[in-house]
């Protein structure tokens, strides 16, 4: 997608830019191979901040890294960066357990109708996705006047091939790129569209929320969750540097939880030219933006889906059992994040 950058284009390009080049996945021919395999360029993590390594030498040593501070809130140790005020990360603050439900519910339940998701725009609500494309089932435009889309057997799609469209929904599931709980979100105008049909967040969803906002909330106030965005990443999928801005009130953290394979994570300053802090996270990690650290850009350069840096063994165990298969087959490769705010 992008070409090697000469000095010129990077003299020409921000801070947090330059950041996002450097830890994008990018491929190499190997040469040893006939057919050119390709292969990710090799990158330098040494600058990345690792909170699981500076939580063990802080519990085995006392030591911290210049620059971060350790609290404990109940069990957990919640870290902060001096100069990025407002923002809180707990590392391993999920368990095994909390982590495969919300994994579950983020691929069966959160893109239900009348959550939207990135696919409405083109199909509608589309309810039930994940079960159809466990049973390999194919969504068939019926009628092509007036753009309605029904499931059918893979036979049926076939024999119906020539005169509708038609679409495996096992493709569709792997393009999920988001789902919006509670209060809709609209892309378009940039603003939550109160008039759209919505349920409300799930209460232990909530309530997760609440319980780990409260470390960054105003004395006296108590967190409100009253919208969500779920975010799929896949395989070379990034999330460019941006602001979440469109809320009233920025006093009040946005919950963000990681799930599935590990990530690098940037946070930026007010202004695209501060250099980023990048940092890895890991499945079960929350993050808190909240005050100033919710006028920083952020953005997610890269996900590692290889087995050697995904760090999701004991995760992938945990969800093959049962009938959890399917959903450890799609984890293996991929990344949930879900983001919750308070609106108003």
């Amino acid at each position: 997608m992008y070409e090697s950058a000469n000095v010129s284009d990077d003299a020409d390009r921000t801070a947090f830019r330059r950041a996002e080049k450097k830890y994008k996945l990018y491929y190499e021919q190997d040469s040893k191979f006939s057919r050119k395999k390709k292969l990710p360029k090799p990158i330098d993590l040494s600058e990345l901040l690792d909170f699981n390594l500076i939580l063990q030498n802080f519990n085995e040593k006392g030591l911290l890294p210049d620059g971060i501070r350790v609290s404990k809130i109940d069990s957990s140790r919640v870290f902060c960066l001096e100069n990025r005020p407002g923002f809180y990360f707990i590392p391993g603050a999920l368990s095994l357990e909390e982590q495969c439900k919300w994994i579950k519910e983020s691929l069966t339940n959160f893109p239900q109708p009348p959550n939207r998701t990135n696919h409405n725009a083109i199909y509608g609500p589309i309810t039930d996705l994940f079960d159809s494309a466990k049973e390999n089932k194919v969504l068939v435009q019926d009628d092509l006047t007036n753009n309605k889309w029904n499931f059918c057997e893979e036979d049926i799609a076939k024999a119906k091939h020539r005169s509708c469209k038609s679409v495996s929904t096992s493709l569709l599931l792997r393009k999920l790129r988001w789902s919006t709980l509670g209060l809709q979100f609209d892309w378009s105008k940039r603003n939550y569209d109160v008039s759209l049909p919505h349920n409300n967040i799930p209460d232990a969803l909530c309530q997760l929320a609440k319980t780990h906002a409260a470390i960054a909330m105003p004395v006296g106030e108590e967190f409100r969750p009253e919208a969500a965005i779920v975010n799929y990443f896949g395989l070379g999928d990034t999330l460019g540097g941006h602001l979440d801005d469109m809320e009233a009130d920025w006093s009040k953290p946005i919950v963000s939880m990681s799930l599935g394979c590990k990530a690098i994570f940037l946070l930026g300053g007010k202004s695209k030219e501060d250099p980023p802090h990048a940092m890895y996270l890991r499945s079960g990690d929350v993050v808190l933006m909240a005050g100033e650290a919710r006028e920083c850009y952020h953005g997610v350069p890269r996900i590692f889906t290889d087995e050697e840096n995904a760090e999701i063994g004991a995760l992938e165990s945990e969800l093959s059992h049962g009938s959890g298969h399917f959903i450890a087959e799609y984890i293996k490769t991929s990344r949930i994040n879900i983001n919750i705010r308070q609106v108003f």
